[in-house]
């Protein structure tokens, strides 16, 4: 009877603290929002959450856009984005190389659908035409902006989108994909 009194005030002792418990959460690498998916198929090891840079400098932007006439027109980029389109018509539902073919080719090439394979280019310096890639993503470079920033077509920026925004080279390759 001892034994069982003993038990239960110990249960009784050790269920009533207050635990400090806190959820598991992977976090993401600093870059990565709706805007920016990034592929988490690698494992992760970086547990602290980096500080972020804003982007407040790139958000009212004026960009030069030219057609296949060389016709050159400014547009204004306000918000430092602008979605111009969802999936297109062809892609798979991962359409980020996808959409950099049909935008830098014309026509999409299935071996480029996986970001990945974008790295088979050689690499070069950062230019408008130029592809910046990692595994897991990857953007077509359109207009500088100023150090590392460049504003970017990047399919499936996030939320299915396609989008013309600010766009950091940190942490991306960038490859020549007509050499």
């Amino acid at each position: 009877m001892i034994k069982r009194v003993i038990s239960a005030c110990f249960f009784i002792a050790i269920s009533s603290v207050a635990s400090e418990a806190r959820p598991y959460r992977n976090l993401q690498a600093p870059g990565c929002n709706v805007t920016m998916p990034c592929d988490f198929s690698y494992s992760q090891t970086q547990r602290e959450r980096a500080p972020r840079r804003s982007l407040q400098a790139y958000r009212a932007t004026q960009m030069m856009v030219t057609d296949a006439g060389y016709t050159a027109t400014t547009i204004s980029v306000s918000g430092g984005d602008r979605v111009i389109g969802g999936r297109p018509a062809g892609c798979p539902s991962s359409f980020c190389g996808c959409g950099a073919a049909l935008r830098v080719f014309g026509h999409i090439v299935p071996e480029l659908n996986l970001a990945a394979n974008w790295l088979r280019f050689p690499r070069t310096a950062p230019a408008p035409g130029m592809v910046a890639a990692r595994r897991g993503h990857v953007f077509v470079l359109e207009q500088p902006l100023g150090g590392d920033m460049w504003m970017a077509y990047d399919a499936n920026s996030g939320g299915h989108a396609t989008r013309m925004h600010a766009r950091s080279l940190r942490g991306y390759t960038v490859v020549n994909p007509r050499a």
